[in-house]
């Protein structure tokens, strides 16, 4: 009788190494850089390659989280509001009713949470409800009570220490770009080498054999809903430094940034696959993309067009190689 060997791990395959969507992402990055050279004789230094990444990294905070969520299989479109709520609220906080500016960061903080918390508990008690109907909702909501809280005005005047958050530097490095590698790192580590990320991507494949293998489905649902309004909260801080007041439309369209750099980071809407390394590389991808195209006033719908563009390649690139892949198997079959 012929032995059948069973290999605990898959042996290691060169040619699929180096076709993985997050090489091609590399060279994007580098085609990028290129570019960016090109239109200023200033861009190529390290000082502002580093000092660029100040423009975009704000909203990045919420991008990791993001992640988790499109791999469950669901969506968020309420982050930017609830960005703005807890810009809002932080601002009044300190302004209006004079907490100190360490309690109102704290503030900021809370309420990003409890939005997050908010949206959780809706998806899973009301399970009839789609994550994109209970998210539109809450968006609306979260939006519509800063313009109660706020009107239409601007609330700034914070303290002058506060501006180091979005515009300081640690050791000629930026302070945000420091903070958020650490949180990449975080939620990078909680994903890859956790049971809690394992259950994420068996949730993601296939949600009602998980719940029947016994994964607390609803808890990991709310807890990384949670997370993602914590880090909205994050960015709200972030976002306040870097301007200086606030206002009840601050955010505006970030979820739609947010939900493009997760989707070009090369994680499957259909939920179950995705890796952070890939949404780390789109991050700088579409932000630098951003900063380089600045340089020479590119219309905010040239760049929007480009966006779109490998938004469609990176969803396209997978399908072909699943339908190359069935095509070949096919082929072998028949013969």
């Amino acid at each position: 009788m012929e032995k059948r060997i069973i290999a605990a791990q898959k042996e290691f395959n060169l040619r699929k190494f180096f076709f993985q969507w997050e090489w091609m992402l590399v060279l994007i990055l580098i085609i990028i850089n290129i570019i960016n050279a090109s239109l200023s004789p200033y861009y190529l230094n390290f000082k502002s390659i580093i000092d660029a990444t100040m423009t975009f990294l704000d909203k990045a905070f919420i991008v990791l989280p993001m992640a988790f969520v499109i791999i469950l299989g669901d969506i968020d479109i309420s982050v930017a509001s609830t960005v703005a709520l807890s810009s809002v609220v932080m601002a009044v906080s300190y302004n209006n009713l004079g907490l100190p500016m360490e309690l109102a960061m704290v503030i900021c903080l809370v309420v990003g949470t409890l939005c997050g918390l908010i949206n959780g508990l809706l998806i899973t008690k009301f399970k009839e409800l789609s994550a994109v109907i209970v998210t539109l909702s809450t968006m609306i909501i979260y939006r519509g009570i800063a313009y109660i809280i706020l009107e239409d005005q601007a609330s700034g005047k914070f303290p002058q220490w506060f501006s180091y958050l979005g515009w300081g530097y640690v050791g000629g490095i930026p302070f945000i770009l420091i903070v958020f590698a650490i949180f990449a790192v975080i939620f990078g580590l909680l994903l890859h080498k956790t049971t809690f990320g394992r259950r994420v991507y068996a949730m993601g494949n296939n949600i009602t054999a998980s719940r029947f293998s016994g994964v607390q489905v609803d808890k990991i649902k709310t807890v990384i809903f949670t997370l993602a309004g914590f880090m909205s909260g994050v960015t709200a801080l972030f976002l306040t430094s870097k301007m200086g007041s606030t206002r009840p439309n601050v955010a505006t369209g970030y979820e739609l940034d947010v939900i493009a750099m997760v989707v070009l980071g090369g994680v499957s809407t259909s939920g179950g696959k995705g890796r952070i390394i890939g949404t780390i590389l789109s991050i700088f991808v579409i932000g630098l993309l951003r900063y380089g195209l600045g340089l020479k006033n590119v219309p905010a719908q040239m760049l929007l067009i480009i966006i779109g563009l490998l938004l469609v390649i990176a969803v396209m690139i997978p399908n072909i190689k699943i339908n190359t892949g069935k095509a070949h198997k096919l082929h072998k079959t028949k013969a």
